[in-house]
């Protein structure tokens, strides 16, 4: 079974994409409400990938994004960025390529496809 961490402060996001991928990808899935509850999740539980918020309080994507670099658990994990603001500036944004960033994704999904999308990124990216 494939297991994938969801990083994201707003609960009816992390519930949306973790009914999705359970039902539709046949993911095991691992919810964290900040990005230094998913850094302790990250290393517990090694996912095969994560999708991460871009905009939290407090520990926000960019710096969720070094930390997990920074550990030698987590450091190879695949990162999908999942924002409600993919604009230009992000997709264009070298740092976030450079931190190893694999895709970024908008909020606005089908759920019914979204497992297949996933999945699509990460056969294209190895």
């Amino acid at each position: 079974m494939k297991r994938i961490l969801v990083i994201d402060d707003e609960d009816d996001i992390r519930e949306v994409v973790q009914l999705s991928l359970e039902v539709s990808g046949g993911w095991e899935v691992f919810t964290a409400a900040s990005g230094k509850e998913g850094i302790k999740i990250a290393k517990q539980q090694r996912p095969d990938v994560i999708l991460l918020d871009v905009m939290m309080p407090d520990l926000d994507g960019m710096e969720t994004l070094h930390r997990l670099r920074g550990q030698p658990e987590t450091e190879k994990i695949p990162v999908i960025l999942l924002t409600a603001k993919v604009a230009s500036y992000i997709q264009n944004d070298p740092n976030y390529y450079q931190l190893g960033v694999w895709a970024i994704l908008p909020k606005l999904f089908d759920p019914l496809t979204f497992g297949a999308k996933i999945l699509e990124i990460l056969n294209q990216s190895q």
